[in-house]
Parts: C-alpha cells; sequence; structure tokens
C-alpha cells in the first residue's frame, strides 16, 4: 500500500478504527459490529482492503469479538510475539497495511484446526457475497460455491 494512499485512508477512519489498526488498541467486548454477524461474506482490512478472514471460517467464540478458525491466505496476516499487558500473545496484524487486528490463541475448535484468530471489529470492513464482484472481490467468488 502507497504511503500515501494510507495516510488519506487513516484521515477517514473513526477514532475507534484509528486506535485499534494504529495504536494496537481493542475495542469493548460484546459491543461491537462483527461479533454476532452472520451474513456470508469477506472481511478485509479497513485500511487497505486486503481480503483477511470469509464468513465461512468465523464462529462464535464467546469472547466478545469476531472469531476465525483461519485467513483467507497465510501470506495476508504476520503474527507477532505481543508481550504487552503482562500477558504473552500472538498478535495479528494485517500485510500490506501493516494495521493491528487483534490476536492468534490456540484454544479454537479443533474440528476447524485449532485455532482462534480473536480480531477487532473495528478493524474491519464486510464485504456481502452478493457485492464481491461490483468491489473488485470477484475473484473470491468461488470460496462460497457450495
Amino acid at each position: 500500500m502507497d504511503i500515501k494512499d494510507k495516510q488519506a485512508k487513516l484521515k477517514t477512519l473513526t477514532p475507534m478504527q484509528y486506535r485499534v489498526t494504529q495504536e494496537n488498541g481493542t475495542e469493548p467486548p460484546f459491543r461491537n459490529e462483527f461479533n454476532e454477524h452472520k451474513e456470508e461474506g469477506l472481511y478485509v482490512d479497513i485500511v487497505s482492503g486486503e481480503p483477511l478472514f470469509t464468513s465461512m471460517d468465523k464462529f462464535d467464540s464467546g469472547c466478545g469479538w469476531p472469531s476465525f478458525s483461519k485467513p483467507i491466505e497465510a501470506d495476508n496476516v504476520e503474527e507477532r510475539t505481543d508481550n504487552s499487558h503482562g500477558m504473552r500473545r500472538v498478535e495479528v496484524r494485517s500485510s500490506e497495511a501493516d494495521s493491528h487486528l487483534g490476536h492468534v490463541f490456540t484454544d479454537g475448535p479443533k474440528a476447524l484446526g485449532g485455532l482462534r484468530y480473536c480480531i477487532n471489529s473495528a478493524a474491519l470492513r464486510f464485504v456481502p457475497k452478493d457485492q464481491l464482484e461490483q468491489q473488485g472481490y470477484g475473484e473470491y467468488l468461488a470460496l462460497f460455491k457450495k
């Protein structure tokens, strides 16, 4: 992502979106846009638009934030050691825009691979399945074929 494009996009973010993605913040649990969201589609980086997760990999973990079993493509997220707040965790960031997304834990459903990507809604934009083509994500429609 071009630095000028990123700077322009950052100016459009809400204070919560900025705090989460740029200052490694965390939104309140259970009071966020996508925790209970069930519509089919893609979740993309709010800054760059990089595709991150699909609704098919989303599950209710009960933690208060959207949880996913895996990213669309492993290269679209970066995992880093995070020792903040007196805890040892693995932070998840978007590869293209370097947005803080949340953390990944090893307590996810075993049947889905055992991982729980616990992601802040404020770091995401949702693209409904029926709008993938119009919004430039048509190549991902194949993921939703039954």
